[in-house]
């Protein structure tokens, strides 16, 4: 098995080991690392898009952008495809994130 995006040689544990010789264990934990990081993530972009929402009600702007969506949607297959991973499935999660960060711009309005 080879390294995943992101992986580096200080990714592996102290005693030097890769993915294949971990622990199931020890394999759970580094999901639920991952896991806190990509809820980390979601709330930074959270943060982000309701500040771009504060800015579009300053201006007048509608709520939401269409182009803007496609460009996201755009970006996130492409980065999918750039990590070996489904870009089907990484656009549906955006899509998601993307409904929901409209629906509490609407609800802040």
């Amino acid at each position: 098995m080879g390294r995943e995006p992101g992986d580096s040689p200080a990714d592996d544990d102290a005693a030097g080991r890769g993915p294949d010789d971990m622990s199931l264990e020890e394999l759970r934990e580094e999901i639920e690392s991952i896991d806190r990081e990509i809820v980390d993530l979601i709330a930074r972009r959270t943060y982000v898009a309701e500040t771009i929402a504060e800015v579009k009600d300053e201006r007048g702007m509608a709520t939401t952008d269409e182009g803007q969506e496609q460009a996201v949607m755009d970006r996130a297959g492409q980065n999918a495809e750039a990590f070996d991973v489904d870009p089907n499935l990484v656009k549906a999660i955006f899509r998601l994130l993307i409904e929901l960060n409209k629906v509490e711009q609407r609800e802040n309005r």
